[in-house]
């Protein structure tokens, strides 16, 4: 576990918090004050990937931006399991015991699956959501279909069947303190010139050891095993969604998550919904296009802050 103090030559400068409501130490950032930005990473990444957006959405709005079991600062429980069920048990605790309302959530990659199983959970909570490469799945009839679709397409996806096949894939996710840059590209990072020093040491600070990877391999061996399982909204949720605000950022050149196959169940979801594709940006899109990332978002939020009442 990264200690709580480091703020990689401060470009993650943000105090740490902790709740143990989920059984285990979570940290998560927590900057600014006024509605609440609920901020989730996925694969490989941790609350990292959101610090631009945090400086850019704190003096507005609060954000939260926590780390998932076994990601980041959080702790990697080993008797703990890594599906998605689990995640979203994790989110909802976290949510309940900070006391967070009218929530815009903006998942990243898994973080959306999580986020979207938390909002089939409680719609109450949730005022707005936003998909940065972050897949939407809420009970849509063709989701299997877009998933075993999108797995054929991606490098990613056929890696990691066949690592798992092989029995390859738990040594190479078990030494991502070295391999990460090389998962970030495989994924579709489009932007090397970010690959600092302390870039490096940020994304793989978290994995030291194969036993504190345990949360990406087993992330990944989910998809593998057919362990996860997406939230089944009832009629009420998915009518509660449906009317919400929301907006999908997509990079275009995302070779992990197709936006051909994604876009559609997204639309589905949220017929209301804004798209916008982002040419050339790929499946990291905070990392390799903060700028226009950070501008949509922060125009969708100020033009339905004021249709929320806000």
């Amino acid at each position: 576990m990264i200690p709580a103090h480091e703020t990689f030559d401060g470009t993650f400068p943000y105090r740490p918090h902790i709740s143990t409501a989920p059984g285990f130490p979570m940290h998560y950032a927590d900057e600014g004050a006024g509605p609440v930005v609920l901020c989730l990473h996925g694969e490989p990444t941790w609350g990292y990937l959101f610090r631009d957006l945090v400086r850019r959405l704190a003096p507005t709005h609060r954000v939260v931006v926590p780390d998932h079991m076994g990601f980041g600062k959080s702790a990697t429980p080993a008797d703990r399991d890594y599906r998605l069920q689990d995640h979203v048990d994790n989110l909802e605790a976290l949510v309940l015991d900070l006391g967070l309302r009218a929530v815009t959530l903006v998942g990243h990659d898994f973080g959306g699956p999580v986020g979207m199983g938390l909002a089939a959970r409680r719609p109450g909570l949730i005022a707005r959501v936003v998909s940065v490469n972050g897949p939407t799945p809420f009970g849509q009839p063709g989701l299997a279909d877009a998933l075993a679709a999108n797995a054929a397409d991606s490098p990613w996806f056929r890696w990691t069947a066949r690592a798992h096949a092989d029995g390859t894939l738990e040594a190479v996710l078990g030494a991502l303190d070295v391999t990460v840059l090389s998962m970030l590209r495989l994924n579709g990072f489009e932007n090397p010139a970010l690959a600092t020093g302390t870039w490096l040491r940020a994304y793989g600070a978290p994995f030291p050891t194969p036993a504190e990877s345990v949360g990406a391999i087993g992330w990944v061996k989910g998809f593998a095993t057919g362990a996860h399982r997406f939230e089944e909204p009832d009629a009420a949720a998915r009518a509660a969604l449906a009317a919400v605000p929301a907006l999908a950022l997509w990079g275009a050149a995302d070779r992990t998550l197709n936006a051909r196959h994604f876009l559609p169940l997204f639309r589905e979801a949220f017929p209301h919904g804004r798209v916008v594709e982002l040419p050339g940006v790929g499946h990291y899109s905070p990392e390799d296009a903060p700028d226009a990332v950070a501008g949509h978002l922060l125009r969708f939020l100020a033009e339905t802050d004021g249709a929320l009442g806000r």
